[in-house]
């Protein structure tokens, strides 16, 4: 019982969400797009011809506010993005999807041949765990994804280059942001207005990375 009405409140706040109803008119896959919009207008992150990676891309609206933002007047794409995630996505116009593991060879072997030798302006990560519910065992899942996303950046990111991460408030989240303000100048913590109060969710950004440990050649 208990179990069913959740799912109804749920659902209502769903229907009634006017996030929900921007994204259905604007013909976007998820209202997870305007957090992303909000930090992207308030930092001036995306520009027409840069290279931007969008990892754990599905369902795709990242994606398609990438592809929007960096549309030429002719309808073709001025610049690059390249989305990846384990789950499949539907296709966007103009981008790049690749599924899989970033973390394994084979799909790292593709982004290097999409890339042909370009460093990355700005790196997103919507990335988030399977939640268990064991407090403990959640925030290390999530301070593993912030790893692997910083590790990322260090190893591909222009020196003028942006990551922004998707976190969470948990016992772990002083030391991500610890870890972002050893590798990045400008390090900020964003509740964009479209995240749910409730949500424990917050955007960490890192703005030109102070310097390479493991720079790709």
């Amino acid at each position: 019982m208990k179990k069913n009405r959740f799912k109804k409140a749920w659902l209502t706040e769903h229907l009634t969400d006017p996030y929900v109803k921007l994204a259905q008119k604007d013909n976007y896959r998820s209202r997870a797009v305007y957090k992303l919009q909000e930090i992207d207008v308030a930092n001036r992150l995306l520009k027409p011809g840069q290279i931007v990676v969008d990892l754990g891309s599905a369902p795709g609206a990242w994606s398609q506010y990438l592809a929007r933002t960096l549309g030429a007047r002719d309808g073709s794409l001025d610049g690059t993005v390249i989305a990846l995630d384990l789950l499949p996505m539907e296709p966007v116009a103009g981008i790049t999807f690749l599924q899989g593991d970033f973390r394994e060879p084979e799909v790292l072997a593709r982004l290097e041949a999409e890339l042909a030798g370009r460093r990355i302006d700005v790196v997103l990560s919507d990335m988030a765990p399977n939640l268990s519910g064991i407090s403990s065992a959640d925030a290390a899942r999530i301070e593993h994804l912030a790893d692997l996303s910083l590790e990322f950046a260090d190893a591909w990111l222009k020196d003028e280059g942006a990551l922004l991460i998707k976190s969470f408030h948990t016992g772990y989240f002083s030391q991500v942001v610890a870890r972002f303000k050893q590798q990045f100048q400008v390090v900020k913590a964003i509740k964009p207005k479209a995240s749910r109060d409730r949500s424990a969710e917050v955007f960490i950004l890192g703005l030109h990375p102070k310097r390479r440990a493991n720079t790709v050649d």
